[in-house]
C-alpha cells in the first residue's frame, strides 16, 4: 500500500514539477497563431473548448490500454509501478506534449510529417507506412476486442447479437466516427465516456484502500520477475504496459487535438496532463488485480501472481473487480470501460490514419467524398484483418507501438537541438526505448527468438551508434548554424 501511495504521489509531482520543465523548454506563446483558426475547415480544424479537448485526448490515448496492459503487466511484480511512474513522467507525458506542441508549430501537420522533417525523407516515407500500419492494426484490435466481449455478455439469438453482428455494428459506428467532422460525434459522446472511466478509476481506487488483500511492495524484490511464465522485467515489462507509460499510437492521437487548441499554453494540461492521467488510471488498475486475486482462493501456496494469471482474460479481471468492488454501479462501468474504450481508440485511429494519408497526397478534407475515397481501403484492409488469430495482432500492434514512440523521440530531440533548446529531455528517453524496442524484437517468440543476453547486447550496441550518429549530426547542426543548446 505504501508503494503505490508513494507512486500515486509521484505521478502528481511529475505533472507540476517535470511538467514545468517541459513548458520552460518549449516555452508557450500565448500570441501564437493556432491552427484551428488559420485552417478552419469545419471537419478536422475547428475551436474547441479546453476541458473538452482533455477529455476527448484522454480517452483517446487510453481506451483499455491503461487498464489491460496494467494488469498483465503487474504480472511482473512491483517493479510494474517503477516502469508506470518513471516512464509516464520522462517518456510517455514527454513524447505527447513534444509530439503535440511540435504538430502546432508546423501548421497541424501529422506524425509522419514531423518525423520526416527532422529526420528526412526516407524516415518519412517509412513512418507513413508504419504509422497506418499500427493504425490499421488498433482498428482490427479494437473491433475484435469489444465485439467478443459483447458476444460473450448478450445471450445469442442466431446472428443477431453474434460476434458478426457486433463486429458489423462497431465497425459501421468507425465509418460514421471517421467521416463526420469532429465535433458532430466524437466531441459530443467522447467527453462522457472520459469520465465515466475517470470515476471508474475513482471508484476501483476507493477500493484498493477498503477492499481486504495483499499488494506488492517496492522492498519486495523490485528487480526480480514474478511473472508466472518466468519471463523477464526487461524488456518485456516495457512492451506489456504501453499505455500507461509510452505509447506511439499517442504520437497519432495528438495531432488530432492539436488541431483543436486555441492556445498554446493549454498543451502542458492537455498533452503532458492527459499522460499523467493515464498513468494514475494504469497504476490504480496495476493495484487492483493483484489485491483483488490475492483475496481469491486458490492452490494452497499460490502466489497473487499466479491468481492472476488463472483469471486469464484482462476482461474477466475488470468486471469481475468492478462488479465485486462496486456493485451495479460497477457493472455499468465495466461495460464502459472494457467495450466502449476500445471502439472510441479504434475509431479515432482510423480518422488519424485517413488525415495521414490526406497529408501526404496534399488532399483537402472539407468533401465527404474525398475523405470516404481514402477510408475505403483502410476500411477494406481491417476487414481482411478480422480473421487473423487476435494473439498475433496484439503482440505486433504492441511492438510496432514502442518503436513508433521511440522514432517519434528521436524526431523531437533532433527538433529540440535545431531549435536550440535542451534536447536532452527527449534524447534520454529515446536511447531508453531503442533498446526496449530492439532487444524485444530480437529475442520474443514473434521476433528472432533469440536469447536475452543477445538481445539486451544488439539493443545496447544499437543505443550507442544513434547515441554516436545523433552527436555528430547535432555538432555538425550547431557549427553551421552557430546555436547552442539552452
Amino acid at each position: 500500500m505504501i508503494s503505490f501511495s508513494l507512486s500515486f504521489v509521484c505521478l502528481l509531482l511529475g505533472y507540476l514539477l517535470y511538467g514545468a520543465v517541459m513548458e520552460r523548454v518549449i516555452r508557450p506563446d500565448d500570441a501564437a497563431a493556432m491552427p484551428c483558426y488559420a485552417k478552419k475547415d469545419g471537419v478536422d480544424f475547428m475551436p474547441m473548448p479546453a476541458w473538452r479537448v482533455f477529455l476527448i485526448q484522454f480517452l483517446n490515448i487510453a481506451g483499455t490500454g491503461p487498464i489491460f496492459g496494467a494488469i498483465m503487466g503487474i504480472l511482473f511484480g512491483p517493479a510494474a509501478y517503477l516502469w508506470i511512474v518513471l516512464g509516464c513522467i520522462f517518456a510517455g507525458a514527454v513524447h505527447d506534449y513534444l509530439c503535440g506542441m511540435i504538430c502546432i508549430r508546423r501548421g497541424g501537420v501529422s506524425l509522419p510529417e514531423i518525423i520526416g522533417d527532422e529526420l528526412g525523407d526516407g524516415m518519412r516515407l517509412l513512418m507513413r507506412i508504419g504509422a497506418l500500419v499500427l493504425l490499421v492494426l488498433v482498428g482490427a484490435v479494437f473491433v475484435t476486442t469489444p465485439a467478443s466481449l459483447l458476444d460473450n455478455m448478450i445471450p445469442d439469438r442466431g446472428w443477431f447479437f453474434s460476434n458478426s453482428f457486433w463486429l458489423t455494428v462497431i465497425f459501421l459506428y468507425f465509418i460514421l466516427a471517421t467521416l463526420l467532422p469532429i465535433d458532430k460525434l466524437i466531441g459530443r459522446i467522447y467527453p462522457v465516456f472520459g469520465l465515466a472511466l475517470l470515476l471508474m478509476a475513482i471508484g476501483i481506487c476507493w477500493g484498493i484502500y477498503t477492499q481486504d488483500g495483499w499488494m506488492p511492495e517496492l522492498t519486495d524484490a523490485p528487480f526480480v520477475s514474478h511473472h508466472p511464465k518466468g519471463l523477464p522485467i526487461f524488456p518485456m515489462l516495457c512492451i506489456t504496459i504501453a499505455c500507461g507509460a509510452i505509447s506511439g499510437f499517442h504520437g497519432t492521437q495528438s495531432p488530432l487535438m492539436a488541431r483543436c487548441l486555441t492556445n498554446e499554453r493549454l498543451g502542458r494540461p492537455i498533452f503532458y496532463g492527459a499522460m499523467i492521467t493515464e498513468g494514475v488510471v494504469a497504476l490504480i488498475w496495476a493495484a487492483a488485480a493483484v489485491k483483488f486475486a490475492s483475496a481469491l482462493p486458490g492452490e494452497p501456496g499460490a502466489t497473487a501472481y499466479e491468481k492472476l494469471a488463472a483469471l486469464g482474460n484482462p476482461a474477466i479481471v475488470v468486471k469481475e473487480i468492478s462488479v465485486s468492488w462496486m456493485g451495479s454501479v460497477g457493472a455499468v462501468l465495466a461495460v464502459l470501460g472494457v467495450v466502449a474504450a476500445p471502439i472510441t481508440s479504434g475509431d479515432t485511429a482510423f480518422r488519424s490514419a485517413r488525415l495521414i494519408v490526406a497529408d501526404f497526397l496534399h488532399l483537402s478534407q472539407k468533401s465527404i467524398a474525398k475523405r470516404l475515397l481514402l477510408c475505403l481501403p483502410l476500411f477494406a484492409i481491417t476487414t481482411a484483418l478480422f480473421f487473423v488469430d487476435f494473439n498475433v495482432l496484439w503482440r505486433y500492434f504492441a511492438w510496432t507501438n514502442q518503436t513508433l514512440a521511440c522514432i517519434m523521440l528521436w524526431a523531437a530531440a533532433v527538433w529540440l537541438a535545431r531549435q536550440g533548446r535542451c534536447y536532452w529531455v527527449a534524447l534520454m528517453p529515446a536511447l531508453f526505448m531503442t533498446v526496449v524496442c530492439s532487444s524485444y524484437i530480437l529475442i520474443a517468440p514473434e521476433g528472432f527468438s533469440l536469447s536475452l543476453s543477445i538481445g539486451l547486447c544488439a539493443g545496447f550496441f544499437l543505443m550507442a551508434v544513434l547515441a554516436l550518429l545523433f552527436s555528430r549530426y547535432i555538432r555538425h547542426y550547431l557549427q553551421i548554424h552557430k546555436t547552442k543548446p539552452s
